[in-house]
């Protein structure tokens, strides 16, 4: 696969194994309560078990406290820590020096000056990920809403770490999005969901069909 996919928010064995079955190369869990996708530690790592050598397994959180890293590293097989809330650099930084593992930061993109904020994060993070502000600001989910931003913001845009696109991405749109911005990865959730929280394996593998096709 050209385009490296994330399938995010997976709760099931039926999900995940779909996403392993079309080629995904990450799979994400997310442990954020307010979220309909949020799952306890302890079920996570069963799935995590069923994740083969060479697909990425990540952990969607926001804000995390330590206790929460040192549950996730103690009781799962976890290689990346996507850091989705509010998290500065530095806390970034510290995360990836207590837990030993990969972070990804995500960024919430309204206009060019969103990118920019970037940079800053870009010495002490191991991958981007660039999201859609959610519908308020102040939202109690800020990631998986299915909201777009202005894709083209990203075209020739050059970063110190590899970066992913998300947000209201879906397999009919998908392939827009890439040309439009130019991405090597693309992350989605809602966009392969029948209701929120709840993945439907059939929307999954027409979801990595189009990513295999670019």
């Amino acid at each position: 696969m050209k385009v490296t996919a994330k399938i995010c928010g997976l709760k099931d064995a039926a999900s995940l194994d779909a996403a392993l079955a079309g080629g995904a190369g990450m799979v994400g869990f997310v442990f954020f309560p307010p979220s309909p996708r949020s799952l306890p530690a302890g079920k996570a790592a069963a799935l995590m078990a069923r994740v083969p050598a060479g697909v990425d397994r990540v952990a969607v959180l926001v804000d995390p406290d330590d206790a929460l890293l040192d549950e996730l590293v103690a009781r799962t097989p976890v290689e990346i820590l996507q850091l989705h809330g509010r998290e500065s650099p530095e806390r970034a930084a510290a995360i990836a020096a207590r837990t030993g593992r990969r972070v990804m930061k995500a960024v919430k993109v309204k206009d060019a000056a969103d990118l920019d904020g970037a940079a800053v994060y870009e010495p002490v993070v191991d991958h981007l990920l660039f999201d859609a502000w959610p519908p308020s600001r102040d939202g109690a989910l800020p990631g998986g809403n299915g909201e777009p931003f202005d894709w083209p913001l990203l075209a020739g845009r050059r970063f110190g770490r590899p970066w992913l696109l998300s947000g209201g991405l879906t397999a009919e749109n998908v392939a827009s999005a890439v040309a439009a911005s130019g991405a090597a990865g693309v992350d989605v959730s809602s966009g392969v969901e029948r209701s929120p929280g709840v993945k439907d394996p059939a929307r999954i593998a027409a979801f990595l069909d189009a990513c295999a096709a670019l």
